[in-house]
């Protein structure tokens, strides 16, 4: 036989003409492989009669690639079977090509159009399916036969070119869809639920809320779960979240589209804890949850620092039996790893069948932020020999993690490489790391020669972070100097007036701490209120300072004060150097032994069973004396605590911390 075909091995009592009548039975089917070893291409059978699309269906995989289509027609042309009743075939599997693409990718779908026997409306829809704006909209006027498909198609041209970020020319887009909107009502077909639903989502995309609204109105009558959905993502889109409550609360019927667009509404406008409980509420109902939704709620979980709700989400990606995609591996990877869990990170990670540049970002960053810096290096070597190329944020990773970990010389050479060997440019990003790499280590006028030589305006972060090294390391004058610029240039930052108070105080110039303090409260700038909060049993517990507000204070207290008797006992003495009041001695120690991860401690001893760690997230940076209270707390009563702060994570055990006291 030909094209390598083999006559089936059967019994002698199958006669030929049986044979044949089953070969053309089976016309549509393609050889099983063959063995890979010995795999050689698939022969087609095709059977002339057959129809169009059950020829396209043998030859392209479920979801085609332009090439794939290319293919197919090239087989069909050779066994003589491109006619013209399976042009308009070719036209619908082909996948909706890219703005910016070459003429050749453009022309294909159009000959395929001219060469149809009949210009049907299905083919005229598939063609403004198919080419990216603004072709759709240049050849609908010129189109033989039009149906009210086709309003959708040049709806979803305008959308998705307004989806993809082109910001550029959105008004005209907006005329132009409204200009749309008036051809389907004079061609009575804006009343057809396809043509409002894509009517409902451009313009929600073009952020019109009111237009959006009214076409939802309009028809009440005519409406599915996608009509609503559509209105539910727009209110999201323009980040009207309450309105889309509204929305949500009113559905007659929700789909997984529906709650994943709710979740990642409130995520969007930094509700997590909402967002959170509403993804709870999904599972607790029955809805399967889709892979935007879980990367949404890994999202929430990972900004808060929850493990437990986090682990809540993986567990229902187990029980529902999802592969890990790459998407939820890194969006796992992020949320381990930034809810104190840096070996479920790499677990994880270690596990993934493929992983892709984000992945390989979040393992980086997560070891980085958990003071694994040489770990967190030894995984950027091994990305790069993968053949990985780093982006802005691998060395974002990368050069933070040297600056965690003292690793003064590989930032430099990090540094250099980023723009040598790359070609990337240095970011702010960058620079801060390199900044805190070097004030870290004590070299703070090499990172004030750094600054001063940047191509781009230094922001004040970067002389933030100068000012602290200067605090840190006694270097009173220059402090005073950047303290004074910084105030300057942010008169409302907080911070800034925190930390030259804090040098004046370490200098004993109680006059200036004064002064400071005045300033600070005559621009009406206050120092942001310190809180700690801790997950336990799916409650989250949020603590101030001096914090008498939650139901179990009294036990709070109790606990705190055995802590602190026991803790005198083996040695420890308040280090009140933090205290920038100049007030006395024992004032300064009450003062600091009702900081709120003090108290989020002593209620971890009462809610969290012993042999578990005790979980707390802060939203500044750990006080000095705090944290030496944390680690003598590890090491007298055996309990292990993981504190993510303002800027990374420490883990305590036996008391020590796992950042070496480097932070």
């Amino acid at each position: 036989m030909g094209n390598g075909e083999r006559l089936p091995t059967r019994p002698d009592s199958w006669a030929f003409g049986g044979w044949r009548r089953r070969r053309l039975a089976a016309s549509m089917q393609l050889e099983t492989p063959p063995p890979p070893a010995a795999r050689r291409a698939p022969t087609f059978q095709a059977n002339p009669a057959a129809d169009a699309r059950q020829l396209l269906g043998a030859l392209l995989p479920p979801r085609p690639a332009l090439r794939h289509v290319l293919q197919a027609h090239a087989r069909l042309a050779v066994l003589g079977l491109a006619t013209a009743r399976a042009l308009p075939q070719l036209l619908a599997a082909l996948p909706r090509l890219p703005p910016g693409g070459s003429d050749a990718s453009y022309s294909y779908p159009l000959s395929l159009f001219r060469g149809s026997s009949s210009t049907s409306a299905f083919a005229s829809n598939h063609l403004l399916r198919v080419l990216p704006h603004p072709l759709p909209l240049s050849l609908f006027p010129r189109l033989p036969r039009r149906n009210p498909h086709s309003f959708t198609f040049l709806l979803a041209s305008l959308s998705n070119y307004l989806d993809a970020g082109h910001t550029v020319g959105a008004s005209a887009s907006h005329f132009l869809g409204s200009h749309v909107h008036a051809l389907a009502m004079k061609a009575g077909a804006a009343d057809d639920l396809y043509v409002r639903n894509a009517l409902i989502h451009f313009y929600g995309v073009c952020g019109d809320v009111a237009a959006m609204r009214r076409v939802f109105d309009e028809l009440p009558l005519v409406r599915d779960v996608v009509t609503w959905n559509a209105v539910l993502a727009g209110y999201v889109r323009a980040g009207m979240v309450g309105y889309a409550r509204e929305v949500f609360d009113a559905m007659p019927v929700r789909d997984e589209v529906s709650w994943s667009t709710v979740v990642g509404g409130y995520v969007k406008e930094g509700d997590l804890e909402v967002a959170l409980g509403i993804f709870r509420n999904m599972v607790v109902q029955g809805v399967k949850a889709n892979e935007a939704a879980i990367v949404t709620a890994l999202s929430a979980a990972a900004q808060l620092g929850l493990l437990e709700q986090g682990r809540f989400v993986h567990e229902m990606v187990k029980r529902a039996g999802m592969p890990v995609s790459v998407n939820v591996g890194a969006a796992l990877v992020d949320m381990y790893s930034k809810c104190g869990s840096i070996a479920a990170a790499r677990e994880v990670f270690d596990a993934m069948p493929r992983r892709d540049v984000f992945a390989w970002n979040s393992m980086i960053c997560g070891l980085a932020a958990h003071g694994l810096g040489h770990d967190a290096v030894e995984l950027f070597e091994k990305f790069v020999t993968e053949g990985f190329c780093p982006t802005s944020i691998t060395f974002v990773g990368v050069l933070n993690a040297c600056s965690r970990t003292g690793l003064v010389d590989k930032g430099r050479r990090y540094f250099r490489l980023m723009s040598q060997k790359y070609g990337i440019e240095s970011e702010m990003e960058h620079y801060g790391c390199m900044v805190d790499l070097l004030s870290r280590a004590g070299l703070v006028q090499e990172a004030v020669e750094l600054i001063e030589g940047m191509r781009i305006a230094p922001d004040p972060v970067l002389w933030g972070t100068i000012l602290s090294g200067c605090k840190r390391h006694g270097l009173v004058d220059l402090g005073i100097t950047v303290g004074n610029k910084l105030i300057e240039l942010e008169p409302a930052h907080d911070g800034h007036y925190v930390l030259l108070a804090s040098i004046y105080a370490t200098a004993k110039k109680w006059d200036e701490v004064r002064k400071v303090r005045k300033l600070m409260s005559n621009r009406g700038t206050n120092k942001s209120a310190g809180w700690s909060m801790m997950e336990a049993h799916g409650i989250v517990h949020r603590f101030l300072v001096g914090d008498m507000d939650h139901k179990d204070s009294v036990q709070i207290y109790n606990m705190l004060g055995m802590i602190d008797r026991r803790l005198a006992e083996a040695g420890y003495v308040p280090d009140v150097s933090s205290v920038l009041h100049d007030i006395g001695h024992e004032e300064k120690v009450h003062a600091i032994k009702v900081h709120s991860e003090r108290l989020a401690i002593a209620y971890g001893f009462i809610v969290v069973e012993a042999g578990s760690p005790i979980r707390i997230v802060k939203n500044l940076s750990v006080c000095g004396d705090c944290h030496e209270f944390s680690k003598m707390v590890t090491k007298v009563f055996s309990r292990e605590i993981i504190v993510r702060d303002g800027s990374r994570f420490h883990h305590m055990k036996d008391g020590k911390c796992s950042c070496h006291d480097y932070w």
